[in-house]
């Protein structure tokens, strides 16, 4: 008797949030993104991540222009990606009801800049619904990013990464 692949497979979706907040004692920045990519391979915990930098939207549109013209150069540098791995994937099962906390290990890709991210999120299943969500912490700096002296105090040099994904099974 065959068992079933309830788990050998990909689980995606189009919709996801992404968010970031910058604070400073001068002003707070926060921008949010709702059309993430991201695909998750329920068998081996391999995942994928995509979001253009257009999409994030500002609550100033002065901000948001500054944002993609000065500092995200988004019309060289349209899109920001992850391809990771998560660890311990094997307490992870996407057909049962639970919540399963998880580490997520790979290379992020934001102003075309390659550097290694780690971070913790936690994987929600109930009733068939998958929902993947994670906070972390990136360096400005570190993606090389230029931040104009006149502004340097009025943004923040970590940002506050919120992600949250509700995925789909890829082959329903």
């Amino acid at each position: 008797m065959a068992m079933p692949a309830l788990q050998a497979q990909k689980y995606f979706t189009r919709e996801g949030k992404v968010s970031f907040f910058s604070s400073t004692p001068i002003e707070d920045i926060e921008a949010h993104n709702s059309k993430a990519t991201s695909v998750v391979d329920a068998e081996t915990g391999r995942t994928e991540f995509a979001v253009l930098i257009k999409a994030f939207q500002f609550e100033k549109a002065l901000m948001q222009e500054h944002f993609n013209e000065n500092y995200m150069e988004s019309g060289t540098y349209p899109k920001a990606t992850f391809k990771g791995q998560f660890s311990d994937w094997g307490s992870v099962d996407l057909a049962k009801d639970g919540t399963y906390p998880v580490e997520v290990k790979g290379d992020m890709t934001i102003h075309g800049v390659t550097n290694p991210v780690a971070a913790n999120g936690t994987f929600t299943v109930k009733g068939g619904q998958v929902q993947a969500v994670s906070t972390f912490k990136i360096a400005v700096e570190d993606y090389g990013i230029a931040i104009p002296s006149v502004v340097r105090e009025n943004i923040a040099k970590e940002l506050e990464i919120r992600v949250d994904c509700n995925l789909q099974p890829l082959n329903r």
